[in-house]
């Protein structure tokens, strides 16, 4: 899915962004309003993921795996999902919305 796509569907609320590097990476800085679910938690995780909704996940870029893994795994579960065709610092460089979390809590960057 193309940044545009996924700017659009974000615009009718209709897909859920799921950030799926390690949490320290999530924290430091990722698009606005993503859900953070390291690929490794994904299983654990899945009753947060509505069905209903396409879900795209990203990381770091076009050549990072974690996001192949996240989207195989969670077709193979039943889920619609597709990966960001590039990364979070992709997102960033074109000054598109992103926050950091400061103990936890969620600000616009």
């Amino acid at each position: 899915m193309t940044i545009e796509d996924l700017r659009s569907r974000m615009d009718h609320g209709n897909v859920v962004v799921v950030d799926v590097r390690p949490e320290a990476e999530y924290r430091s800085g990722h698009i606005l309003g993503a859900l953070s679910i390291p690929v490794g938690d994904l299983e654990q995780r899945l009753k947060h993921l509505p069905k209903r909704k396409m879900i795209v996940a990203y990381c770091r870029g076009p050549y990072c795996v974690f996001a192949d893994e996240a989207v195989q795994f969670l077709r193979s579960r039943g889920y619609r999902a597709q990966r960001l065709s590039l990364g979070f610092p992709d997102w960033k460089m074109l000054g598109l919305p992103t926050e950091v979390t400061v103990g936890g809590v969620g600000g616009v960057a």
